[in-house]
C-alpha cells in the first residue's frame, strides 16, 4: 500500500477522536473563563483584594489550621477623605492600590487580606508572638511611606493599625478577635504605631456582635 494510502487510513480510524476532541477542547477554554470570573466575584475591582465573603473564609480556615499563631490585624486609612477632597478621587483611589500592594506585600501570600469597604481593610496571617511587635512596626512604616501618582504629585499617607490575637483575647473567633483588634486600633488612632490589644479591649461591652462605642461611632467602633 502506498504512503498516501496508509496515511488516508490512519486518518479515517482517528476522525472521531479528533472531532470529540473540539467540543472537551471548547469545555476546558468554558472553564477557564468560568474560573476567572468567579475569582472575579471573589476581588474588589479596584485593589484586586479579597471582598468581605472570600476574606472572612479564608480567615477562618487559618484561624483553625493555626489559631496559636494567627494575628488579625485591622487597618484604617488616615485623613483619606482629605484626600479625597483635595487631591481628587483618582488620587484617592491611587492611595487605596497602594495600600493594597503593601498589605500584600508585607501579609505574604497565604496571608488572608481584605478590603472590608472603603478606607479599611483587613489582614489574619501566621505570626509567631515573638515577631509580632517587630512586623506591626515594619507595616507602620510601610503605610506611611508617601505615594507617588502618576502625574508626579506625591501624596503624603498614614494608617491607624490595631492588631489581636487569640492568646490576648482567649479566643479563637474571628468577629471576637476583629472587634478587639478594632477596639484596640480606635484607642491608638492617628498615635503613629500600632496597638496591640490587651485583655481589656475584648472586656468591653457590645451590641449585636459589635463593640459599642461612642455616639457617631461607625459599625467598626470607630468616628464615622
Amino acid at each position: 500500500m502506498s504512503p498516501l494510502l496508509r496515511l488516508q487510513g490512519w486518518i479515517g480510524r482517528r476522525t472521531p477522536l479528533l472531532t470529540a476532541a473540539v467540543p472537551l477542547t471548547g469545555w476546558a477554554v468554558h472553564a477557564v473563563a468560568l474560573h476567572k470570573q468567579l475569582a472575579a466575584t471573589r476581588r474588589d475591582p479596584l485593589t484586586g483584594l479579597l471582598r468581605r465573603d472570600s476574606y472572612t473564609a479564608r480567615a477562618r480556615r487559618l484561624l483553625s489550621r493555626h489559631g496559636d499563631h494567627v494575628a488579625v490585624v485591622l487597618i484604617d486609612q488616615d485623613h483619606f477623605k482629605a484626600v479625597n477632597d483635595t487631591m481628587g478621587h483618582a488620587a484617592g483611589d491611587a492611595v487605596l492600590t497602594a495600600t493594597a500592594a503593601r498589605l500584600t506585600a508585607w501579609a505574604g501570600p497565604r496571608a488572608s487580606v481584605g478590603r472590608l469597604g472603603g478606607d479599611e481593610f483587613a489582614v489574619v496571617l501566621q505570626m509567631p508572638a515573638e515577631r509580632l511587635e517587630q512586623r506591626l512596626g515594619q507595616l507602620i512604616r510601610m503605610l506611611h511611606t508617601p505615594v507617588v501618582l502618576d502625574d508626579g504629585r506625591t501624596v503624603d499617607v498614614a494608617a491607624s493599625v490595631g492588631a489581636a490575637t487569640p492568646h490576648a483575647v482567649r479566643s479563637y473567633d474571628l468577629t471576637v478577635l476583629q472587634r478587639t483588634a478594632d477596639a484596640a486600633l480606635y484607642d491608638g488612632k492617628h498615635c503613629g504605631r500600632a496597638a496591640v490589644a490587651v485583655a481589656s479591649h475584648a472586656a468591653g461591652p457590645s451590641i449585636n456582635g459589635r463593640r459599642a462605642g461612642r455616639p457617631g461611632t461607625s459599625m467598626w467602633g470607630r468616628a464615622a
